[in-house]
Protein backbone atom coordinates (compact mmCIF):
# COMPACT_ATOMS: atom_id res chain seq x y z
CA UNK A 1 0.00 0.00 0.00
CA UNK A 2 2.71 2.47 0.68
CA UNK A 3 4.29 1.58 -3.16
CA UNK A 4 1.00 2.48 -4.49
CA UNK A 5 0.51 6.04 -2.44
CA UNK A 6 4.22 6.59 -3.69
CA UNK A 7 3.08 6.13 -7.50
CA UNK A 8 -0.07 7.85 -6.85
CA UNK A 9 2.18 10.89 -5.69
CA UNK A 10 4.03 10.59 -8.55
CA UNK A 11 1.37 10.41 -10.87
CA UNK A 12 -0.99 13.16 -9.37
CA UNK A 13 2.28 15.55 -9.67
CA UNK A 14 3.18 14.92 -12.39
CA UNK A 15 -0.56 15.52 -13.68
CA UNK A 16 -0.56 18.72 -12.09
CA UNK A 17 2.76 20.20 -14.15
CA UNK A 18 1.37 18.83 -17.24
CA UNK A 19 -1.78 21.54 -16.88
CA UNK A 20 -1.94 24.71 -19.05
CA UNK A 21 -4.98 25.93 -18.35
CA UNK A 22 -7.25 26.24 -15.11
CA UNK A 23 -10.16 24.21 -16.32
CA UNK A 24 -7.65 21.53 -16.80
CA UNK A 25 -6.11 22.11 -13.20
CA UNK A 26 -9.85 21.62 -11.50
CA UNK A 27 -10.14 17.95 -13.92
CA UNK A 28 -7.19 16.97 -12.15
CA UNK A 29 -7.91 17.72 -8.82
CA UNK A 30 -11.41 16.00 -8.78
CA UNK A 31 -9.49 13.63 -10.24
CA UNK A 32 -7.40 12.82 -7.22
CA UNK A 33 -8.75 14.60 -4.57
CA UNK A 34 -12.81 13.98 -5.08
CA UNK A 35 -15.05 11.69 -3.26
CA UNK A 36 -14.36 9.06 -6.13
CA UNK A 37 -10.67 9.73 -6.36
CA UNK A 38 -8.08 7.24 -5.73
CA UNK A 39 -6.89 9.07 -2.48
CA UNK A 40 -9.77 8.78 -0.95
CA UNK A 41 -10.17 5.06 -1.76
CA UNK A 42 -7.23 4.69 0.17
CA UNK A 43 -8.23 6.40 3.39
CA UNK A 44 -11.48 4.06 2.81
CA UNK A 45 -8.87 1.07 2.87
CA UNK A 46 -7.40 1.93 5.85
CA UNK A 47 -10.01 0.04 7.78
CA UNK A 48 -8.16 -3.39 6.57
CA UNK A 49 -4.87 -2.42 8.11
CA UNK A 50 -3.89 -3.87 11.57
CA UNK A 51 -4.11 -1.37 14.15
CA UNK A 52 0.30 -1.04 14.07
CA UNK A 53 0.14 -0.16 9.84
CA UNK A 54 -2.84 2.21 10.24
CA UNK A 55 -1.44 5.47 12.02
CA UNK A 56 1.35 5.17 10.17
CA UNK A 57 -0.08 5.08 6.48
CA UNK A 58 -2.63 7.47 7.89
CA UNK A 59 0.38 9.86 8.34
CA UNK A 60 1.36 9.29 4.86
CA UNK A 61 -1.70 9.82 3.27
CA UNK A 62 -2.60 13.06 5.53
CA UNK A 63 1.58 14.43 4.57
CA UNK A 64 0.56 13.33 0.47
CA UNK A 65 -2.46 15.41 0.56
CA UNK A 66 -0.89 18.30 2.01
CA UNK A 67 2.15 17.92 -0.90
CA UNK A 68 -0.88 17.61 -3.46
CA UNK A 69 -3.03 20.68 -2.51
CA UNK A 70 -0.02 22.72 -2.08
CA UNK A 71 1.54 22.30 -5.45
CA UNK A 72 -2.65 22.20 -6.49
CA UNK A 73 -2.30 25.92 -4.92
CA UNK A 74 1.14 26.88 -6.68
CA UNK A 75 0.25 26.49 -10.20
CA UNK A 76 -3.02 27.91 -9.62
CA UNK A 77 -1.41 30.86 -9.31
CA UNK A 78 0.88 30.85 -11.79
CA UNK A 79 -1.47 29.52 -14.25
CA UNK A 80 -3.74 32.65 -12.86
CA UNK A 81 -0.82 35.04 -13.50
CA UNK A 82 0.03 33.57 -17.13
CA UNK A 83 -3.74 33.98 -17.76
CA UNK A 84 -3.49 37.81 -16.57
CA UNK A 85 -0.58 38.30 -19.06
CA UNK A 86 -2.15 36.36 -22.32
CA UNK A 87 -4.85 38.80 -21.81
CA UNK A 88 -2.87 41.44 -21.49
CA UNK A 89 -0.67 40.64 -24.62
CA UNK A 90 -4.00 40.01 -26.53
CA UNK A 91 -5.82 43.10 -25.34
CA UNK A 92 -2.76 45.61 -25.85
CA UNK A 93 -2.48 48.81 -27.40
CA UNK A 94 -0.77 49.75 -30.19
CA UNK A 95 0.16 52.82 -29.16
CA UNK A 96 1.84 53.81 -32.50
CA UNK A 97 -1.62 53.57 -34.57
CA UNK A 98 -3.02 57.06 -35.43
CA UNK A 99 -5.39 58.35 -33.28
CA UNK A 100 -8.99 57.80 -34.05
CA UNK A 101 -10.29 62.01 -34.55
CA UNK A 102 -13.00 63.09 -32.67
CA UNK A 103 -15.41 65.09 -34.18
CA UNK A 104 -16.25 68.16 -32.60
CA UNK A 105 -19.11 71.15 -33.13
CA UNK A 106 -18.50 74.09 -35.11
CA UNK A 107 -19.88 77.53 -34.07
CA UNK A 108 -23.08 78.90 -36.03
CA UNK A 109 -22.37 80.73 -38.92
CA UNK A 110 -24.92 83.30 -37.45
CA UNK A 111 -22.97 83.06 -34.05
CA UNK A 112 -19.87 83.88 -35.87
CA UNK A 113 -21.02 86.94 -38.10
CA UNK A 114 -22.56 88.43 -34.54
CA UNK A 115 -18.91 87.76 -33.02
CA UNK A 116 -17.24 89.09 -35.90
CA UNK A 117 -19.24 92.29 -35.75
CA UNK A 118 -18.98 92.37 -32.23
CA UNK A 119 -15.28 92.36 -32.10
CA UNK A 120 -14.92 95.06 -35.12
CA UNK A 121 -17.04 97.34 -33.28
CA UNK A 122 -15.97 96.77 -29.33
CA UNK A 123 -12.65 97.67 -31.27
CA UNK A 124 -14.15 101.18 -31.93
CA UNK A 125 -14.91 101.42 -28.34
CA UNK A 126 -18.49 100.24 -28.53
CA UNK A 127 -20.47 97.77 -25.98
CA UNK A 128 -22.96 95.37 -26.18
CA UNK A 129 -25.97 96.22 -24.97
CA UNK A 130 -28.69 94.19 -24.65
CA UNK A 131 -32.56 93.56 -24.23
CA UNK A 132 -35.81 91.94 -23.25
CA UNK A 133 -37.44 89.41 -26.17
CA UNK A 134 -40.75 90.76 -24.89
CA UNK A 135 -41.08 94.11 -25.42
CA UNK A 136 -43.18 97.16 -23.89
CA UNK A 137 -45.05 99.00 -26.98
CA UNK A 138 -43.66 102.25 -25.87
CA UNK A 139 -40.34 101.29 -25.97
CA UNK A 140 -40.60 99.01 -29.36
CA UNK A 141 -42.84 101.76 -30.87
CA UNK A 142 -43.98 104.81 -29.22
CA UNK A 143 -40.17 105.97 -27.26
CA UNK A 144 -39.10 105.68 -31.73
CA UNK A 145 -40.86 108.56 -32.74
CA UNK A 146 -43.95 105.47 -33.86
CA UNK A 147 -46.79 106.97 -31.73
CA UNK A 148 -49.93 104.12 -31.87
CA UNK A 149 -51.84 106.01 -34.97
CA UNK A 150 -48.68 105.97 -37.06
CA UNK A 151 -48.62 104.25 -40.76
CA UNK A 152 -45.28 103.02 -40.65
CA UNK A 153 -46.33 100.59 -37.71
CA UNK A 154 -48.15 98.55 -40.34
CA UNK A 155 -45.05 97.93 -41.92
CA UNK A 156 -43.95 96.06 -39.08
CA UNK A 157 -46.22 93.24 -38.75
CA UNK A 158 -46.05 92.90 -34.85
CA UNK A 159 -46.76 89.50 -32.93
CA UNK A 160 -48.91 91.02 -30.06
CA UNK A 161 -49.25 89.42 -26.52
CA UNK A 162 -51.73 91.99 -25.53
CA UNK A 163 -52.31 95.56 -25.93
CA UNK A 164 -48.88 97.23 -24.13
CA UNK A 165 -46.85 94.34 -24.34
CA UNK A 166 -45.52 92.08 -27.70
CA UNK A 167 -42.42 90.27 -29.16
CA UNK A 168 -40.31 93.16 -30.41
CA UNK A 169 -39.76 93.84 -34.27
CA UNK A 170 -36.44 95.38 -33.91
CA UNK A 171 -33.62 95.86 -31.03
CA UNK A 172 -34.15 99.32 -31.34
CA UNK A 173 -35.85 98.99 -28.06
CA UNK A 174 -33.03 98.59 -26.59
CA UNK A 175 -31.15 101.86 -27.88
CA UNK A 176 -34.37 103.91 -26.62
CA UNK A 177 -33.76 101.91 -22.66
CA UNK A 178 -30.07 102.60 -22.56
CA UNK A 179 -30.60 106.47 -23.61
CA UNK A 180 -33.19 106.58 -20.79
CA UNK A 181 -30.73 104.64 -18.62
CA UNK A 182 -27.96 106.87 -19.71
CA UNK A 183 -29.38 110.21 -18.75
CA UNK A 184 -27.33 112.43 -21.26
CA UNK A 185 -24.45 110.87 -21.04
CA UNK A 186 -22.98 110.15 -24.45
CA UNK A 187 -23.17 106.44 -25.49
CA UNK A 188 -21.64 104.08 -28.22
CA UNK A 189 -23.61 100.99 -28.31
CA UNK A 190 -24.63 97.65 -30.57
CA UNK A 191 -27.25 95.55 -29.57
CA UNK A 192 -27.59 92.18 -31.30
CA UNK A 193 -30.49 90.05 -30.20
CA UNK A 194 -33.89 88.18 -31.87
CA UNK A 195 -36.42 89.95 -33.65
CA UNK A 196 -39.89 88.82 -34.54
CA UNK A 197 -42.34 89.55 -37.04
CA UNK A 198 -45.73 88.04 -38.59
CA UNK A 199 -44.26 87.33 -42.10
CA UNK A 200 -44.41 84.14 -44.35
CA UNK A 201 -40.95 81.99 -44.27
CA UNK A 202 -39.74 81.61 -47.30
CA UNK A 203 -36.21 81.97 -49.06
CA UNK A 204 -35.61 85.70 -47.55
CA UNK A 205 -37.66 85.90 -45.13
CA UNK A 206 -38.50 84.35 -41.88
CA UNK A 207 -40.98 85.01 -38.42
CA UNK A 208 -37.96 85.64 -36.55
CA UNK A 209 -34.81 86.46 -37.01
CA UNK A 210 -31.45 88.22 -36.01
CA UNK A 211 -30.41 91.89 -35.55
CA UNK A 212 -27.71 94.38 -34.93
CA UNK A 213 -27.84 97.96 -34.68
CA UNK A 214 -25.92 100.44 -34.04
CA UNK A 215 -26.21 103.79 -31.72
CA UNK A 216 -23.66 106.92 -30.89
CA UNK A 217 -25.02 109.92 -29.29
CA UNK A 218 -22.75 112.92 -27.97
CA UNK A 219 -21.71 116.37 -29.63
CA UNK A 220 -20.53 116.88 -32.56
CA UNK A 221 -21.78 113.75 -34.27
CA UNK A 222 -22.15 114.52 -37.67
CA UNK A 223 -23.77 112.40 -40.91
CA UNK A 224 -20.09 112.37 -41.78
CA UNK A 225 -18.78 109.72 -39.17
CA UNK A 226 -22.14 107.44 -39.85
CA UNK A 227 -20.14 107.30 -43.61
CA UNK A 228 -16.99 106.78 -42.11
CA UNK A 229 -18.37 104.13 -39.57
CA UNK A 230 -20.28 102.27 -41.95
CA UNK A 231 -17.35 102.11 -44.96
CA UNK A 232 -15.09 100.69 -42.74
CA UNK A 233 -17.52 98.32 -41.16
CA UNK A 234 -18.08 96.83 -45.16
CA UNK A 235 -14.67 96.88 -45.87
CA UNK A 236 -13.56 94.46 -42.55
CA UNK A 237 -16.66 92.32 -43.46
CA UNK A 238 -16.58 91.86 -47.35
CA UNK A 239 -13.06 93.06 -47.87
CA UNK A 240 -10.94 95.36 -48.53
CA UNK A 241 -12.55 96.75 -51.87
CA UNK A 242 -15.71 97.18 -51.28
CA UNK A 243 -17.26 100.80 -51.99
CA UNK A 244 -20.69 102.07 -50.51
CA UNK A 245 -22.98 104.17 -51.51
CA UNK A 246 -26.23 105.79 -49.42
CA UNK A 247 -29.25 105.97 -50.77
CA UNK A 248 -32.13 109.06 -49.32
CA UNK A 249 -34.84 106.64 -47.13
CA UNK A 250 -37.08 107.18 -44.42
CA UNK A 251 -37.23 105.45 -41.02
CA UNK A 252 -39.70 107.33 -38.25
CA UNK A 253 -36.42 107.39 -36.06
CA UNK A 254 -33.92 109.02 -38.04
CA UNK A 255 -33.55 112.20 -39.94
CA UNK A 256 -32.36 112.42 -42.21
CA UNK A 257 -32.33 108.03 -42.99
CA UNK A 258 -30.56 106.16 -45.73
CA UNK A 259 -30.30 103.27 -46.87
CA UNK A 260 -26.59 101.20 -47.38
CA UNK A 261 -25.30 99.62 -50.59
CA UNK A 262 -22.13 97.68 -51.04
CA UNK A 263 -20.46 97.36 -54.13
CA UNK A 264 -21.07 93.64 -55.40
CA UNK A 265 -18.25 91.43 -54.23
CA UNK A 266 -18.81 88.76 -56.79
CA UNK A 267 -18.20 90.90 -59.89
CA UNK A 268 -17.09 94.36 -58.82
CA UNK A 269 -19.78 96.46 -59.62
CA UNK A 270 -19.66 94.99 -62.88
CA UNK A 271 -23.23 93.68 -62.59
CA UNK A 272 -24.07 89.45 -62.55
CA UNK A 273 -27.31 87.78 -60.89
CA UNK A 274 -26.09 87.92 -57.03
CA UNK A 275 -26.89 92.12 -57.30
CA UNK A 276 -29.22 91.96 -60.27
CA UNK A 277 -27.08 93.41 -62.67
CA UNK A 278 -27.36 96.66 -60.84
CA UNK A 279 -23.54 96.22 -59.43
CA UNK A 280 -24.41 97.15 -55.97
CA UNK A 281 -25.98 94.86 -53.37
CA UNK A 282 -28.30 96.25 -50.01
CA UNK A 283 -27.12 95.79 -47.39
CA UNK A 284 -28.81 97.89 -43.97
CA UNK A 285 -30.25 101.21 -43.23
CA UNK A 286 -28.84 103.92 -41.19
CA UNK A 287 -29.66 107.89 -40.03
CA UNK A 288 -29.07 110.44 -37.77
CA UNK A 289 -31.33 110.36 -34.69
CA UNK A 290 -34.72 112.21 -35.08
CA UNK A 291 -34.36 115.14 -32.40
CA UNK A 292 -37.89 113.51 -31.41
CA UNK A 293 -36.06 110.24 -30.15
CA UNK A 294 -33.33 112.01 -28.66
CA UNK A 295 -35.91 114.28 -26.63
CA UNK A 296 -38.09 111.68 -25.04
CA UNK A 297 -35.41 110.01 -23.85
CA UNK A 298 -33.83 112.81 -22.25
CA UNK A 299 -31.69 114.08 -24.43
CA UNK A 300 -31.73 117.43 -25.69
CA UNK A 301 -30.72 117.72 -29.39
CA UNK A 302 -29.86 121.30 -29.34
CA UNK A 303 -26.70 119.99 -27.57
CA UNK A 304 -26.33 116.77 -28.27
CA UNK A 305 -26.88 114.59 -31.58
CA UNK A 306 -26.15 110.81 -33.00
CA UNK A 307 -26.63 108.36 -35.37
CA UNK A 308 -27.87 104.66 -35.33
CA UNK A 309 -27.65 101.93 -38.25
CA UNK A 310 -29.75 98.39 -38.19
CA UNK A 311 -28.77 95.28 -40.63
CA UNK A 312 -30.04 91.90 -40.57
CA UNK A 313 -27.19 89.09 -39.76
CA UNK A 314 -28.81 87.00 -41.67
CA UNK A 315 -28.60 89.04 -44.45
CA UNK A 316 -24.94 89.81 -44.02
CA UNK A 317 -24.65 85.91 -43.40
CA UNK A 318 -26.04 84.96 -46.56
CA UNK A 319 -24.19 86.92 -48.71
CA UNK A 320 -20.39 86.60 -46.84
CA UNK A 321 -21.08 82.24 -47.11
CA UNK A 322 -22.94 82.65 -50.36
CA UNK A 323 -26.49 80.90 -49.03
CA UNK A 324 -28.98 81.11 -50.56
CA UNK A 325 -31.97 80.27 -48.34
CA UNK A 326 -32.35 81.88 -44.78
CA UNK A 327 -34.11 78.74 -43.78
CA UNK A 328 -30.64 76.99 -43.85
CA UNK A 329 -29.90 78.77 -41.00
CA UNK A 330 -32.42 77.49 -38.57
CA UNK A 331 -32.99 73.75 -40.16
CA UNK A 332 -29.97 72.21 -38.28
CA UNK A 333 -29.12 70.25 -41.23
CA UNK A 334 -25.34 68.82 -39.88
CA UNK A 335 -24.36 68.79 -43.90
CA UNK A 336 -24.82 72.83 -44.14
CA UNK A 337 -23.39 73.71 -40.42
CA UNK A 338 -20.41 71.29 -41.18
CA UNK A 339 -19.15 73.43 -43.83
CA UNK A 340 -18.36 76.44 -41.37
CA UNK A 341 -15.02 75.21 -39.94
CA UNK A 342 -13.01 77.18 -36.99
CA UNK A 343 -10.11 77.98 -39.37
CA UNK A 344 -12.36 79.83 -42.22
CA UNK A 345 -11.93 83.58 -42.33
Amino acid sequence: MEQRLQQLKEEVLTKIKETVNMKELQEVRVAYLGKKGPITDLLKGMGKLTAEERPKMGALVNEMRQQVTQVLEERMTKLEQLAVEQQLAEEAIDVTLPGRAIRVGNRHPLTRVIEEIEDLFIGMGYQVAEGPEVEQDYYNFEALNLPKDHPARDMQDTFYISEEILLRTQTSPVQARTMEQKDGETIRIICPGKVFRRDHDDATHSHQFMQIEGLVVGENIRMSDLKGTLDLFAKKMFGENREIRLRPSFFPFTEPSVEMDISCFRCGGDGCNVCKKTGWIEILGAGMVHPNVLEMSGYDPNKVSGFAFGMGVERVAMLKYGVDDIRHFYTNDMRFLSQFHETEA
